[in-house]
């Protein structure tokens, strides 16, 4: 099973096992669907049934689990990581999700640039931090940079700004 990070474990909430989450996604609406969700400590990853989910005003995801019962129990996985199967992702039309797209290899005019490492979100569009042969370098997320996205091939196709790797020696 593959899973991909959508939050993570804040702090208890309340006395009855409630716990604070902080989601990793732009529509926390889907975290009312949820059936189940994967703990993981970054070493192991165990499976909970999930009995309860509200949302605040400011996006915060407060979820109960089966199994978690007390603030006690609620502590214990503080900081944990809540991930879900990633058969259970809906796709996304005409967009991609960051899991997607890191480990693409990219591309400009079939020669190979680099892997794209991590997704950085900025103010005005995203920017997409690729690791060269020799050095890492930011290509900007914009339709006029980026071509075309085989998300199945894991391959990206760009065209660069003139001088954005002049500096890559």
């Amino acid at each position: 099973m593959e899973s991909v990070l959508i939050g993570e474990v804040l702090k208890p909430q309340g006395i009855k096992g409630e716990i604070k989450v902080y989601p990793i996604t732009d529509n926390t609406e889907r975290f009312r669907d949820l059936k189940e969700i994967y703990l993981s400590d970054g070493e192991t990853e165990k499976i909970f049934h999930v009995q309860g989910v509200r949302i605040d005003p400011k996006g915060i995801v407060f979820l109960t689990l089966e199994g978690i019962a007390t603030r006690e129990d609620a502590e214990k996985i503080r900081g944990f990581e809540v991930r879900l199967d990633r058969s259970e992702i809906p796709p996304l039309q005409d967009r991609w999700y960051y899991f997607e797209l890191e480990g693409m290899q990219v591309y400009e005019n079939d020669i190979l640039l680099g892997t794209l490492i991590r997704v950085q979100e900025t103010g005005s569009n995203d920017i997409y931090i690729v690791r060269g042969e020799k050095t890492e370098f930011c290509v900007p997320a914009l339709r006029t940079v980026v071509k075309k996205v085989d998300v199945q091939a894991k391959r990206m196709d760009v065209i660069l700004p003139p001088g954005l790797l002049d500096d890559e020696s």
